[in-house]
């Protein structure tokens, strides 16, 4: 569009994308928070709404999970647990790893779920993803009640510092599944087939992790490469919060923590670049 001025020259207007930090509108985010809780709300409703266990499932999946784990790891691989009880031990490492999991899984699939929505009403498409990933943290709290339960149980006194740290650590696994999840769900919705992998790789990702077996087993320049999954900095921190005797994390957190906001960076952006094309793909 052009306009004549005084001097007889046309003023161009010239309307270009946003580059850099303003294209993510990450305020928007702030601006449509009643939407987000909105979603997260709807589902956690829709998953316990119509089943019979209804919050039991949050409840059997650790404790089932823990059981068969204390069996072959822990009797009959003897696989050691840093002085803890195996099943205390095995269920602290899985509570964040559940927390994860389940809300990659989710996001993953978030985008193309909400096809519909996303073809009729403009709004900030990362909240799909993150929404997603809010649900999962209402499953956590339950299964923290057990795990106080359990470590009472088997008399195991938790450290003080689990007041400050393991809030800290909590949030620093969400972010991780927030980056991750909005990565893959970006690609799933290109690439159907990343929804249709995910369970196996989250069942690799598992055993690449902590959760199972400490850290202490994995020495030497495999720890530093250990430490590059970013779920092994939020395994061993949570420990460390909650085990008076736990093992402190060492330098290799680091590394884990850097990823990790590597991962949350990467994810964001790489799904803000892609979103505008969304609703003509899904």
């Amino acid at each position: 569009m052009a306009e004549s001025t005084d001097a007889g020259r046309p003023d161009w207007i010239v309307i270009e994308p946003e580059r850099g930090l303003a294209s993510l509108r990450l305020g928007e985010l702030w601006a449509h928070r009643e939407l987000l809780g909105f979603l997260a709300w709807r589902d956690f409703s829709v998953r316990y709404k119509q089943s019979a266990l209804g919050v039991l499932w949050a409840v059997l999946t650790p404790l089932v999970t823990v059981a068969i784990f204390t069996l072959i790891f822990g009797r009959v691989a003897s696989i050691p647990s840093d002085g803890i009880p195996y099943p205390v031990f095995c269920y602290a490492g899985l509570l964040p790893w559940l927390l994860f999991a389940h809300s990659v899984q989710r996001a993953t699939a978030s985008v193309v779920a909400e096809r519909n929505l996303l073809t009729k009403v403009y709004f900030p498409r990362l909240i799909v993803p993150i929404s997603s990933t809010l649900a999962p943290l209402a499953d956590f709290a339950i299964s923290a009640l057990v795990l106080a339960g359990m470590m009472a149980w088997y008399g195991v006194a938790p450290a003080a510092r689990v007041v400050w740290l393991a809030p800290l650590f909590l949030l620093w696994a969400w972010l991780v599944a927030v980056g991750v999840g909005t990565l893959l769900s970006a690609a799933n919705v290109y690439f159907r087939d990343v929804g249709q992998m995910i369970a196996f790789v989250i069942q690799v990702w598992m055993y690449a992790s902590p959760v199972v077996y400490p850290s202490s087993l994995v020495s030497g320049e495999l720890r530093w490469a250990h430490a590059l999954n970013p779920m092994v900095g939020v395994i061993d921190g949570l420990r460390y919060a909650l085990f008076a005797d736990g093992a402190a994390p060492g330098a290799p957190m680091l590394v884990s923590l850097a990823v990790s906001l590597a991962l949350l960076a990467t994810g964001i952006v790489s799904f803000a670049r892609v979103e505008r094309s969304f609703a003509d793909v899904v």
